[in-house]
């Protein structure tokens, strides 16, 4: 094409105004452009730079670093509309035209040539996908569309992606990959990522067979990640490891050394329920083994969308960022571990903006330095809407440790500053960080060794922008000195030997330059006065010419347009190359012993300050030098199949030998010292042995062969008082009696003392953060780990703990930093006139206290797991009067008192109460009535409005006990005492409607104990199945003080009980000595269990009860019982051994442990057929075994037998027993192929009357009984199938202050009020067509009927507002698609949590105790929801163009957040 020098004209104004200059000055070319550009990048290593024109859409190109430039010679005028660089390569960019035409330059756009592609390029997705090393392969993302006619005008489009590839970089033309794509790239994208076959391609894809749905897109639900090694000749499913389930891939990409690829799974409503989407990550090193990752899950509670950023990361580990205060954009910073998996917290309080963007970055080529910002006031702007007060920390170790950064010594002239800069949390240096960006490129720091620029204030928190100065460090953050006043864009040149900045808060005509490292400052005029935006240099900094991008006041634009590109040299300052002499070698790191990182030290040679020279060696990277260090504990990490406690790695258990070796049993074997070098890591061993190097092991202490079990046996010179499992791991805690604490990291295989010079008062669980525990002590150290036991830190309690019954410590259900503790003032003394617990709360995991209030019986969190309440509310029993002594018996009424904002806003709820509890989804309250002496049970949904309990009239309450019992079906189980005598204590169980205010009675009779614990006890995973012991014989047991109990069970939730049906045989295939239509299975309930955690089943065994019984008329003594199994929930038993025993779950249920309970013992029983056979293990000792305990979830196939040898009550022995070892067949699950796997479909309505519970029918995959094979922790337990049943009148219930009456019809109680009719809020969501009048019914929220009869519904209204009822348009997704961090996840299940007592919650006691003591009897079923969010966005940058509209791409590569493609509907 021929350019006219009209078109040039307007165009590019050829203003070329050199100025006049004294020799040895500087030289500035201006050049005026009529629009900004959207793009600007150089060619790597190379003068040559591109500019793309967004209105123009044309491209200019300078050879000369911006001193000239001339429109390329490629597309016309109009057709340029994206203009994309090569990654890996510095002579080849493309321009990406509107329809199948585009062009490509393969020498710095020089000249250029045009390519066709079949499709045009997809805008919406990565167009180009680039080789790191084959420089020619190149993948096209290309858009295909077939008219429909299914407009709305007849019109309407389908549309599709599809993948094309040249292999020489498009001098051919493009062959097709694969359609219906929305995702190509190689897996060698990234130079890092060189564990992949070199051809490795994957590809987000659906069915080729199957063209996009409704609205022309595809359905995240079909997109499926295939990898080929082929060009897609042939392609291969990557199921991540989880099989046929890996469905819905939203997100791939690769970041540094590893793959990452996000995985939306559709949980149908089960998730909306639960917050969000649920959304999984998965990581890949070579691309062919795939792991999902782990994040603490007191990072994932609350999460919503913009909440997961991958920011930089290093080949050693990725660093996300973990939104964890999402109104206010406050996150948490995490590091993996070396293979990508496992994620520990860096950073709490991190700063981030709307877009997701984190105030994080590394300083470029210093290994492990980086400067991040903090909230320091995260509580005030979460709770109260403050503005945030934003603090700067520096890391020098990857992350490890953080501190403030110190100020400079002085004001820039010569003041002091108006703070002590020796106390860094009210005096450091704060400083701009990426979430509020000035420039393009990185905001601290160039290729230039330790020099780092910023602008920041001192004090104690961040100044607006306006207010800041400018500071320089040339030794990498250690000391810094302000070098201008004002805030300034800066650059360096000449790796760092030249300095320049402009003013960025108003015009200016002049840049300042200095040569001598800040020291001093020239001025340099540039003939026009701009408002600078950009300046910028060659990437590597190692030029002296720079280019400043600006706008011209309106009144100077003139004819040759407003912008200027004003190119700045300054090599004519500097005429002296430096020679040897002039260089210093520089140590990075060289503070407070941290010289030494990844196992060597780093040093640059780089010029002196005040030389009088220029580097030169332009396009040549500062060269980093390494000195191997001499190897120390911290450059190693924990070996395969090894874990980290309190500072050692540990084996999680007895280990593999190699082959050929243990032939005879007091053989050796040469194996591993737990550790090995962290990947990457240099350092060298100087002494005789590394700590890598193997070590001889004793044979006996290996794995045995297949089929047989092991044990290792532990004593313990005092009495375990206490254990417990950190859910999810395999790490315990023991507490002994004389106060010292153990833990294991490998269930029990191994033991290790915690502090040795402490005493302990207890361990405490955190309820609803599983990697959390606290170890008390009788001062105010508290121990605590974050970690599942790996690492210890200390918080400093503001009172010593109270002794006077009242929990220790409360959990929040969302917030695991969120804490309260009640300690005692003045109460060590039992004669103190003025002893009183007080409480106080943490917001920052005990980092800082603030009162809550004096004279309590109890402080705690009003929000549960599932009373979903004000989250900052604070719910009080507090004394009346304050004073006196607690310790004292002078009655003083207790007052509930409620406190919104922290307990800053207090309401007074009851004048007396006995006690309150937060259980499911309830608020339950015990109001005394102090002139009358009566109780009333008070209800409340949201921690304020109360609604008095309602009981049949002839069932008053007033004057008896009660007690909470468990309940996971939306209604509350109420036992009511009716008799009280001694001994003699029974009483009836109510069952309440779903808000918890109406009664209705459900049996009568049942036994309760003096303690107030109940015979009851739900099935866990099955609803409605529930078992309970009664009093046969009320009457006579009232003069005999003999109760004689009788077992009932019921399948309905309640609604019926029926004596449990016994095994027509016993375990000796004998007929049982009982042949009336009384005879029925009796077993022992939760009143007699020694060991409470030894419940009757296990949520991971589906179907599955144990039980202590006998066949009779009424349950015999313990003693004389034996021990019955049923498979089906109770409806038919079998004995499967004599002698009464305790048991265990293990593998999902298919191990099952006995041991006897009766006498003493040196072996166990167990079963892998579910009782059909039982094989014996000795463990070599005869003891009197307490309890038998494993994981929390009954998953694993190791345990762990508490007892001691008779007559030495004193000690406790420990026995770990491991069966991981008796097989190593996994077991399948097959859905396609029921045939053909391990498992079998179940129904507990098989044998039910009713077809239906909760509105649906539940089908559950369970092993087969007798196949050898184990489940194992990383297989999903077994999936239930629901079909959902015809709504009946059994789905509806009496809606808020309504009851039934004689005829069963919802009747208003009386003086009570209806509420409003009006449910449009509630039920109009933005995707509900229509909203329902509230009538005198309502739909049991647990139940998930369809269809049939709607008493619920009274008059249809349209909701308001509803513009896309046929679901979302190209526009909405387009749109969506321009926010890079937009997913959300959820990952959430139910676990039993064995720590906690079963059987019932007493009001007066709280979710905070978890252990053994017999006050802590508190059963609690924990919705524990981990939730991460995940934000891997495609355009890093993108936010940017809403803050400076021209920035759209300027400079990616030196961006630090990766890219992450995401498809267009996955969103």
């Amino acid at each position: 094409m021929t350019y006219t020098p009209r078109f040039i004209l307007n165009f590019l104004t050829c203003l070329i105004l050199p100025l006049l200059a004294s020799a040895g000055d500087p030289e500035v070319t201006v050049t005026r452009v009529e629009n900004l550009p959207n793009r600007l990048f150089y060619f790597d290593d190379t003068p040559v730079v591109l500019f793309h024109d967004p209105v123009r859409l044309a491209v200019m190109r300078s050879p000369d670093e911006g001193k000239t430039w001339s429109p390329i010679s490629g597309p016309q005028e109009g057709e340029a509309v994206r203009l994309i660089d090569h990654p890996h390569n510095n002579e080849m960019a493309f321009i990406i035209g509107r329809d199948t035409t585009h062009w490509v330059t393969y020498n710095q756009g020089d000249s250029w040539q045009s390519f066709e592609t079949p499709r045009e390029a997809s805008l919406g997705a990565s167009m180009l996908s680039f080789h790191a090393e084959q420089d020619g392969w190149i993948l096209f993302q290309g858009r295909a569309c077939e008219d429909t006619g299914l407009g709305k005008w007849g019109g309407g489009k389908s549309c599709w992606d599809e993948t094309y590839y040249t292999q020489d970089a498009f001098r051919s033309p493009a062959k097709l990959l694969l359609a219906q794509t929305s995702q190509c790239l190689f897996a060698r994208s990234s130079p890092a990522f060189v564990n992949a076959p070199e051809s490795l391609i994957f590809c987000v894809a659906f069915d080729s067979s199957n063209k996009p749905g409704g609205g022309g897109m595809h359905s995240y639900k079909e997109s499926r990640l295939y990898s080929s090694e082929d060009w897609y000749e042939n392609k291969r499913f990557v199921d991540l490891g989880i099989g046929k389930r890996a469905r819905g891939v939203v997100g791939l990409g690769v970041v540094s050394k590893f793959m990452v690829a996000a995985l939306k799974v559709s949980e149908g409503e089960g998730a909306k329920r639960a917050g969000g989407d649920p959304m999984h990550l998965y990581v890949s090193t070579d691309g062919k083994e795939w792991r999902q990752t782990q994040f603490p899950h007191s990072a994932l509670p609350d999460l919503k969308e913009n909440a997961y950023t991958v920011v930089e990361s290093t080949t050693h580990s990725i660093a996300v960022d973990i939104l964890t205060s999402p109104s206010a954009n406050i996150g948490t910073l995490f590091v993996s571990s070396s293979e990508g998996t496992y994620f520990v917290e860096a950073l709490p309080d991190t700063n981030r903006n709307d877009y997701g963007i984190v105030d994080f970055e590394q300083l470029v080529g210093l290994e492990g330095v980086g400067i991040a910002n903090v909230v320091s006031n995260r509580e005030e702007v979460v709770g109260w809407g403050e503005a945030k007060k934003i603090k700067s920390k520096i890391t020098y170790d990857d992350g490890s440790s953080w501190r403030l950064i110190k100020a400079p010594p002085t004001h820039l002239n010569g003041d002091d500053w108006s703070c002590n800069r020796e106390n860094l949390e009210s005096c450091s240096l704060h400083v701009h960080s990426v979430t509020t960006p000035h420039n393009i490129g990185r905001v601290f720091s160039s290729t230039a060794p330790g020099y780092v620029m910023a602008v920041g204030s001192v004090g104690d928190s961040l100044l607006p922008y306006e207010d800041c100065d400018t500071f320089l460090s040339t030794d990498a953050g250690l000391t810094w000195k302000m070098v201008q006043e004002g805030a300034h864009k800066y650059e360096f040149g000449d790796q760092g030997s030249v300095l320049v900045i402009v003013d960025d808060e108003e015009p200016t005509d002049n840049v300042k330059y200095s040569y001598d490292g800040g020291a001093t400052w020239s001025q340099l005029d540039l003939g026009v006065t701009v408002r600078g935006l950009v300046l910028t240099t060659i990437p590597d900094s190692t030029s002296q010419k720079f280019l400043l991008i600006g706008t011209l006041p309106r009144r100077d634009s003139g004819k040759g347009g407003r912008h200027a590109l004003i190119f700045l040299d300054f090599a004519p300052v500097q005429t002296r190359q430096c020679t040897d002499s002039d260089f210093e070698r520089w140590y990075a790191r060289s503070e407070e012993g941290k010289e030494c990182l990844m196992g060597h030290k780093q040093w640059y040679q780089r010029r002196k300050l005040d030389a009088q020279c220029y580097v030169g060696h332009k396009f040549e990277d500062p060269i980093g030098h390494e000195e191997n260090c001499a190897c120390t504990d911290d450059d190693y990490e924990c070996d395969f199949n090894y874990v980290r406690q309190d500072g050692e790695c540990v084996p999680v258990g007895p280990e593999p030998v190699p082959a050929g070796t243990c032939n005879k049993a007091d053989d050796q074997y040469l194996g591993s010292s737990g550790y090995r070098k962290i990947p990457g890591n240099t350092c060298e061993n100087r002494s005789d042995k590394a700590k890598d190097s193997p070590i001889m092991k004793d044979c006996s202490a290996a794995r045995p062969k297949e089929g047989k079990v092991s044990h290792v046996t532990h004593e313990f010179g005092s009495v375990i008082t206490q254990h417990q499992y950190f859910p999810g791991s395999q790490s315990v805690l023991l507490q002994l009696s004389d106060g010292t604490v153990w833990q294991s990291s490998n269930e029990g295989f191994s033991w290790k003392q915690l502090y040795e010079k402490e005493a302990f008062l207890g361990i405490t669980m955190h309820s609803f953060a599983n990697e959390r525990a606290y170890l008390l002590t009788d001062s105010k150290r508290i121990y605590h780990t974050t970690d599942y036991g790996r690492s210890w830190n200390v918080i400093t309690a503001p009172e010593v703990p109270n002794n006077l019954g009242i929990p220790i410590l409360d959990f929040h259900p969302t917030k695991s930093d969120w804490l309260i503790y009640t300690g005692a003032i003045n109460c060590a003394d039992t004669l103190s006139t003025n002893c009183r617990a007080v409480s106080y709360y943490s917001t920052d995991h005990g980092r800082r206290w603030k009162k809550i209030e004096e004279y309590v019986r109890n402080c705690a969190w009003a929000r549960d797991a599932r009373l979903k309440i004000d989250e900052r509310e604070i719910i009080c029993e507090s004394y009346k009067n304050k004073k006196g002594s607690q310790l004292g018996g002078d009655y003083n009424p207790l007052e509930l008192i409620a406190g919104a904002n922290y307990y800053s806003k207090k309401i007074k709820l009851f004048d007396a109460v006995v006690g309150f509890a937060s259980f499911s989804e309830y608020l339950l309250v015990a109001q005394l009535n102090e002139m009358a002496g009566t109780l009333s049970l008070q209800v409340s949904l949201d921690g304020y409005h109360f609604s008095e309990g309602q009981f049949p009239p002839s069932m008053k309450i007033e004057n008896r006990a009660y007690t909470i019992l468990e309940s996971n079906t939306d209604s509350v189980f109420l036992h009511v005492t009716m008799n009280s005598d001694t001994s003699k204590e029974w009483g009836s169980i109510f069952k309440s409607n779903s808000n918890g205010t109406y009664y209705n009675l459900a049996v009568e009779y049942v036994n309760r104990n003096t303690a107030g614990y109940v015979d009851f006890e739900k099935m866990l995973g099955l609803d409605g199945i529930a078992v309970i012991n009664i009093v046969a014989n009320p009457k006579e047991a009232d003069i005999s003080g003999k109760k004689k109990l009788q077992s009932r069970i019921t399948h309905n939730d309640g609604g019926t009980w029926k004596p449990m049906n016994p095994p027509p045989k016993d375990s000796l295939g004998q007929e049982y000595d009982c042949t009336s239509t009384s005879c029925s299975l009796q077993i022992h309930g939760y009143t007699e269990r020694r060991d409470p955690k030894a419940t009757y089943s296990s949520p991971s065994a589906v179907g599955l009860m144990l039980a202590v019984g006998n066949v009779g008329e009424e349950l015999a003594p313990y003693t004389d019982s034996d021990v019955f199994l049923t498979r089906d929930g109770g409806f038919t038993w079998e004995e499967v051994h004599k002698d009464a025993h305790i048991w265990e779950f293990g593998d999902f249920g298919s191990i099952l442990v006995l041991v006897n309970d009766e006498e003493a013992t040196d072996h166990i029983l167990y079963t892998t057929d579910e009782g059909l056979t039982w094989q014996e293990y000795a463990f070599g000792q005869t003891l009197r075994i307490k309890s038998i305990q494993t994981v929390p979830d009954d998953t694993s196939r190791r345990f762990l037998l508490i007892g001691n040898v008779p007559g030495q009550g004193e000690k406790s022995i420990l026995v770990h027993l491991d069966f991981s070892a008796i097989t190593n067949i996994k077991c399948e699950l097959s859905i396609e192929d029921p045939n053909h796997d391990d498992f079998q479909l179940w129904s507990p309505s098989e044998g039910r009357e009713e077809n239906c519970l909760f509105g649906r029918q539940t089908m559950y995959h369970r092993r087969i009984r007798d196949r050898n094979c184990y489940i194992g922790q990383r297989v999903d337990q077994p999936k239930t199938i629901v079909r959902n049943c015809t709504c009946t009148p059994a789905d509806f219930e009496c809606e808020f202050n309504y009851r039934r009456d004689a005829s069963g019809n919802c009747v208003l109680v009386e003086g009570a009020s209806p509420l409003s009719i009006d449910t449009e809020y509630e039920q109009c969501d933005g995707t509900t067509d229509y909203w329902y009048e509230r009538t005198e019914y309502r739909k049991i929220p647990y139940s998930s009927c369809e269809g049939g009869e709607r008493p619920d519904r009274g008059k249809r209204h349209e909701c308001p507002g509803l513009i896309l009822r046929g679901g979302l348009g190209g526009l909405f997704w387009g749109s969506i698609a321009m926010i890079p961090f937009a997913f959300a996840g959820l990952a959430g299940w139910y676990y039993w949590t064995k720590g906690s007592r079963p059987g019932a919650i007493r009001l007066g006691e709280h979710r905070a105790f978890g252990d053994d003591s017999p006050a802590a009897g508190v059963l609690s079923i924990i919705a524990s929801v981990p939730i991460f969010l995940i934000a891997l966005g495609q355009e890093g940058w993108a936010w940017v163009t809403r803050k400076v509209p021209f920035l759209d791409d300027l400079f990616a590569s030196r961006t630090p957040y990766r890219s992450v493609p995401i498809d267009d509907d996955g969103e």
